[in-house]
């Protein structure tokens, strides 16, 4: 064979196989190409939109965590001021209490010394009847004796 028709057979053929191949498929790659290329941009948008959300979502939980510790130090702050309160309340009542407990001890105190009074002036009667006795060295009847320890407990 010659070498030139076969180098024109290779070159004809190749310009039929290349239009076969523009002609039917190259549209089909060019298709496939063009929905690859959206499918990246459509990526790309989303991944965009993902990138915004995020960035929106970040800036409402710290917007939210914000508004959640100044509640938390709200909650605190009132809770710290109750306690005061209540700490106060019993203090003051401790105090009313301590008072009261003490008033109580003073009037049995007092109750205490009235009796050791009386005790005594009685003692001191039954004493001064008895040394009067026995300075007399007679003995005074019971009704004697009796209004004697009265007077003299008038008089002490």
């Amino acid at each position: 064979m010659l070498p030139n028709l076969t180098l024109v057979i290779q070159g004809v053929a190749f310009f039929a196989v290349a239009w076969l191949v523009m002609k039917f498929g190259w549209p089909h790659i060019i298709r496939a190409i063009e929905e690859r290329q959206q499918k990246i941009a459509e990526g790309l948008a989303a991944a965009d939109n993902a990138r915004k959300d995020l960035a929106q979502a970040q800036d409402k939980a710290n917007e939210e965590l914000k508004a959640a510790r100044i509640k938390a130090n709200e909650i605190i702050d009132q809770a710290n001021a109750r306690a005061s309160q209540l700490i106060e309340a019993a203090r003051n009542d401790a105090i009313a209490e301590g008072q009261r407990q003490k008033a109580l001890a003073d009037a049995e105190i007092e109750a205490a010394a009235n009796r050791a009074r009386e005790d005594l002036r009685r003692q001191v009667s039954a004493l001064a009847v008895s040394g009067a006795e026995k300075l007399l060295r007679r003995e005074i009847n019971a009704a004697d004796h009796k209004e004697l320890i009265d007077e003299l407990a008038t008089q002490l």
